[in-house]
């Protein structure tokens, strides 16, 4: 633990920045803590910055105090519409590395229009916890794949998609659903409940799009949340996704903000 203090310049308030325990930074004026600092390591090993301060001088010494300390590269997430926190960030030396728009998905049947939606002739679909994992990593590396050879976003995509383990994305087989083909899986979309319900990923294999295979996915999707009592997910888009946009707003989805990762 560093207990070295970072006090503020002439003329202001004495601000002591210290390091409290591994990954944590309290600014202190006199014994009143008015600023938190935090960083810890997300899955993919990535380590993930947060802020919390009164003042954009104590934000500045908390951000002075963790960057001398922490190896780059540095990432942290922010609600867009917060303009004064986004350019405190940018005033440390971050830059957007990555957009999201953020929606609100209803999930009655009778909202959305996907209440009689099947997928096409000869693809079935596998509910969440039911996939096979050699085949569900399998679409995974293909859709990867493809999509980076072409829209070039994938390597953008939040900490729990991004590989860990020899290329790995799939942290969770539960959280899955997927198409089937008899010999292959064709889509998959990936729906996380922690405290609200989140669908994290929707995505075909080249090839195959275009056929409603993504559709018939968001609609067993939402249609096993509304069976749960889930009246509404949420959804996070990337800017450059327009179709899955165009698909989610076909379903009642409406847009409630966006979300940048920034990076020093």
């Amino acid at each position: 633990m560093n207990t070295r203090p970072f006090t503020s310049g002439p003329g202001e308030n004495a601000v002591r920045i210290t390091r409290v325990a591994d990954g944590q930074w309290h600014a202190l004026d006199d014994d009143l803590v008015v600023g938190r600092g935090h960083a810890a390591h997300r899955s993919d090993g990535r380590m993930f910055v947060a802020i919390d301060a009164w003042r954009d001088t104590t934000f500045d010494r908390l951000a002075e105090a963790m960057l001398a300390h922490l190896p780059a590269p540095l990432y942290t997430v922010v609600d867009e519409a917060d303009a004064e926190l986004t350019a405190n960030w940018r005033r440390a030396g971050f830059t957007v590395r990555r957009r999201e728009w953020e929606y609100v998905v209803p999930t009655d049947p009778r909202v959305t229009g996907l209440g009689d939606v099947l997928p096409p002739s000869g693809v079935t679909i596998v509910p969440a916890g039911q996939a096979e994992p050699r085949l569900l990593r399998a679409v995974d590396r293909a859709i990867r794949d493809d999509v980076e050879a072409t829209a070039g976003w994938w390597r953008t995509m939040p900490a729990e998609v991004i590989p860990h383990r020899e290329g790995d994305t799939i942290v969770d087989p539960s959280l899955y659903t997927v198409a089937a083909a008899p010999d292959r899986y064709l889509g998959l979309i990936r729906v996380v409940r922690v405290k609200r319900p989140r669908v994290g990923l929707l995505a075909v294999r080249a090839g195959e799009r275009r056929r409603g295979i993504g559709r018939a996915l968001l609609a067993h999707a939402l249609g096993t949340l509304h069976a749960a009592g889930c009246d509404a997910a949420w959804a996070e888009v990337h800017e450059s996704n327009e179709a899955a946009a165009a698909l989610f707003e076909r379903a009642g989805a409406r847009p409630v903000g966006s979300n940048l990762e920034l990076v020093r």
